[in-house]
């Protein structure tokens, strides 16, 4: 019995944490799953060039997890909220919020 107790917890407690991480009705643009390492450096640094991407630094409140994917998802979204461009030759609208740990599960 206990264990089913703890299971149903733990179930409700995943739940809780990955649907928070989507809100209704709003749109994220991220790195596609498929697109290569390189087309994600040279976009994170293209866009980083162009863009302030200080919540990707150290200390800053996006750095973690530390992966050229996530880092790169949020120059993509941040390009996408400053000029209204989500590039589908290397980037996709999303759900979830791509400055959210758990959303990066998702993508890599």
């Amino acid at each position: 019995m206990a264990r089913v107790i703890f299971s149903l917890c733990f179930i409700a407690f995943f739940f809780v944490i990955v649907c928070s991480n989507f809100v209704e009705g709003k749109t994220w643009c991220v790195a596609q799953a498929q697109a290569s390492d390189s087309v994600m450096q040279q976009t994170l640094d293209r866009l980083c060039g162009q863009l302030d991407c200080e919540e990707i630094q150290p200390g800053g409140s996006c750095f973690d997890p530390n992966t050229l994917r996530n880092h790169a998802s949020y120059a993509i979204d941040l390009n996408f909220r400053t000029n209204g461009v989500c590039d589908t030759s290397y980037a996709t609208p999303s759900p979830t919020d791509p400055c959210k740990f758990l959303n990066f599960l998702f993508f890599v």
